[in-house]
């Protein structure tokens, strides 16, 4: 087993299983950037160390049709079209439209359910159904001549889904009793005791806020999250409110999930945003994309003030009606003060129950090691933190801790002989997707563009004679994104032009060293004077 994402971080979820040559992909998801990551849409598992074997791929299987175990997929059958792709009816159509995007064409997609079991090469699998935030969600069941692995994906142990789809704790006994020689649990809660809340306890602070809204109100969410979206649109129905779905992904996702019957609508209850703004304020709701502060999502371009339909104000209730993702928490309470200074109520996680999570809390997670006795786990989906916390409750269950694995990305846990043992690592980097870039931008990429952000841009510019050792243009100094003005540089020029001029007179004089001559007196200039540390380009043309 190989995990080419979800240890350290929270998405990116890619697991790789081989057995004889052959591999199993379960999950192919992306992890959202952060503010560190300036410019960056999105960040991919590394497929470097199975790029040269895609051709012993036999499936690649999903789990359940959020971003972070099924974004990645499109980039990944750019590889090899053909890969056949197994998933639940729901999961596959939130698939095929990322695959129109990029337009790939011929894919195999495989609708499968709870129960179903088939034989893809040396991997015997059975799907079994769990809990999550998404409904159609599957567990999998893998069984082969090296051992029996148990992949959760995410989920949880809502004992009053919504949609009534349980965790299927009666086959997970069943595996249990056959032998779960290896366990792979998702660890995001790990560290929060107890039970998750159930679902349905939403509904009612729901309705509690709508009831309470004088104004407009915005619910933002994942835009996958279809059990929360039903429960706005059911609040909405008690309350006499019309709503309109705010951003490209939502308006898609709630369109298949209705079509598919994972949502039910109430009749006339969605407008559009032109009908919307015919209505009084009290009568209108926005579902909303941009949960967690993304910079081009609806809800950071209404806290700016900049979104094309919608505008709050004094009156107005905003409800984040997700959890706040682990990185995201600048971004997020950014969106937040941007809205509470537009005189807007903001409801949120912190000061009101207006979200469960989808992940089984360490309750949850100790039951199913006592249901399961699996010889040996290895905790999955979750930072370091988190992951550690997954493996000490299952050594607190019986698990001895030298069959615990805990890994990183890139670390490969070799099963032989019913142990599973840490036996070396393969690459496992960060792959950027910048626009129609792909893994062309790497950490000193990010880091210049940081520096450009923060910092600021000096150039400076020089025409120079070898032959005459002369310099016959320059030095010119300009700066961008920097607070002081251009005529700063002129305390400093003298001292760059005779640094030059010595620079142009050495015996060995090129290019490089008059730069480098130039860079070094800005540099030292800036960084006592201004307490700058900008990126500094100097430019010298040989005449």
């Amino acid at each position: 087993m190989t995990p080419l994402g979800g240890l350290g971080d929270i998405g990116r979820n890619m697991t790789v299983f081989e057995v004889n040559g052959e591999l199993l992909i379960v999950d192919c998801g992306v992890l959202f950037p952060e503010e560190q990551q300036p410019g960056v849409d999105l960040i991919l598992p590394d497929f470097s160390a199975i790029e040269d074997r895609l051709d012993d791929v036999v499936a690649l299987v999903l789990t359940h049709g959020h971003e972070d175990h099924i974004g990645g997929v499109p980039f990944l059958l750019k590889h090899r079209p053909d890969i056949p792709i197994y998933g639940s009816e729901l999961t596959l159509a939130f698939v095929n439209p990322k695959l129109d995007e990029h337009h790939i064409e011929g894919c195999d997609l495989n609708v499968v359910t709870e129960g179903d079991r088939l034989q893809l090469g040396e991997f015997d699998l059975e799907f079994v159904s769990v809990t999550h935030s998404i409904p159609d969600a599957l567990a999998v069941f893998i069984r082969t001549v090296a051992g029996k692995a148990l992949i959760t994906g995410d989920f949880k142990m809502d004992q009053l889904p919504l949609d009534g789809r349980l965790t299927d704790l009666r086959s997970f006994a069943r595996f249990g009793e056959e032998g779960v020689d290896l366990f792979l649990v998702d660890s995001t809660n790990a560290e929060v005791p107890g039970f998750v809340t159930p679902e349905r306890e939403i509904g009612p602070v729901l309705n509690d806020v709508f009831q309470n809204a004088t104004g407009q109100i915005v619910v933002a969410s994942f835009a996958s999250h279809v059990h929360r979206v039903q429960q706005v649109f059911d609040a909405a129905v008690r309350t006499g409110r019309k709503v309109a779905l705010i951003g490209r992904s939502m308006e898609r996702n709630m369109r298949i999930a209705s079509e598919l019957e994972f949502l039910d609508i109430p009749d006339d209850v969605i407008v559009t945003t032109k009908q919307i703004a015919l209505l009084p304020e009290n009568e209108r709701v926005y579902m909303a994309t941009g949960s967690q502060g993304e910079p081009m999502a609806a809800l950071s371009r209404i806290a700016h003030g900049t979104h094309k339909f919608v505008e709050v104000g004094p009156g107005d209730t905003v409800v984040f009606a997700s959890s706040l993702i682990p990185g995201n928490e600048n971004s997020v309470y950014r969106v937040i003060n941007g809205l509470t200074k537009l005189g807007a109520k903001v409801v949120h996680q912190a000061n009101a129950k207006v979200h469960v999570s989808g992940h089984a809390a360490a309750g949850e997670l100790i039951y199913c090691y006592n249901i399961i006795q699996p010889k040996n786990v290895m905790p999955i989906h979750g930072e370091i933190r988190h992951l550690v916390a997954n493996g000490t409750l299952a050594v607190k269950t019986g698990v001895r801790p030298e069959r615990v694995a805990l890994a990183e990305d890139g670390v490969v846990v070799d099963l032989v002989d019913g142990e599973a043992t840490v036996v070396g690592a393969v690459p496992c980097d960060y792959i950027y997707v910048d626009g129609r870039s792909v893994g062309e931008i790497d950490e000193s990429e990010l880091h210049d563009r940081r520096v450009l952000g923060s910092e600021g841009f000096i150039s400076i510019y020089a025409v120079v004679d070898f032959d005459s050792e002369m310099v016959l243009s320059g030095p010119t100094i300009k700066s961008v994104g920097m607070a002081e003005d251009d005529a700063v540089f002129d305390e400093i020029h003298e001292d760059v032009a005779d640094a030059l001029l010595k620079a142009v007179q050495q015996p060995e004089a090129d290019t490089y060293t008059c730069q480098q001559a130039m860079r070094r007196v800005v540099g030292r200039w800036v960084s006592r004077t201004l307490r700058r540390r900008p990126m500094i380009v100097p430019v010298v043309v040989e005449q």
